[in-house]
């Protein structure tokens, strides 16, 4: 089957997107095209001014179109509290949930050895530095539950220690969780963080 080049092009680009096979592109594509007026073309204005205007935060690494996002210049989330964070998708994922009210911040990765990423390739010292500039309170390290995860808020909390108060997310067993499903590990966190009833 012969396509025009310019649509292939954009097929591929397309299956690159976190999500999207090829199939899954080529069916996006396909269905773009027909409501070109409607999806494609708008699609396409947006992507060009996102383009032109998506930036990182310069207090907290979030994604947005200002120099300073909307959560730092908020100053109902100045309550002392900032939420540790790997990636902005995880920032997005505790701002969907709308229970935090604090402020973010966005490391940009975890410390690996393994691929040369010490503190100083993260966003580890403007941590530091926002804690003695914005009268910190309470970090919070909501880091994954890897190795590389877990060894950044140990290297934090060894930083911080006795500038503020460090907490950590509850770890173990999901709401809604059968223990026979759950793998070792989770079992060992959710055993080990037990709390009184």
């Amino acid at each position: 089957m012969s396509r025009d080049n310019d649509i292939d092009a954009l097929i591929d680009m397309m299956a690159k997107l976190p999500g999207l096979g090829p199939r899954s592109a080529r069916r996006a594509v396909l269905h773009m095209i027909r409501k070109r007026s409607l999806l494609l073309l708008p699609l396409s204005d947006m992507i060009t001014r996102v383009a032109s205007s998506a930036r990182e935060c310069l207090n907290c690494g979030n994604i947005c179109t200002r120099d300073i996002c909307e959560i730092c210049s908020s100053d109902k989330r100045a309550n002392g509290q900032i939420c540790v964070v790997e990636d902005v998708a995880d920032l997005w994922a505790m701002e969907r949930s709308g229970v935090f009210q604090g402020r973010y911040h966005v490391l940009g990765g975890t410390l690996s050895a393994l691929d040369s990423i010490g503190p100083d390739e993260l966003r580890i010292p403007k941590l530091v530095t926002r804690v003695t500039t914005e009268n910190v309170t309470e970090i919070i390290l909501a880091l994954n539950a890897t190795v590389d995860g877990q060894t950044t808020a140990h290297y934090i909390a060894d930083l911080l220690e006795d500038q503020v108060t460090l907490t950590s997310l509850a770890q173990g067993v999901p709401i809604g969780g059968e223990l026979d499903y759950l793998d070792d590990g989770t079992i060992t966190a959710a055993l080990n963080a037990r709390k009184p009833m």
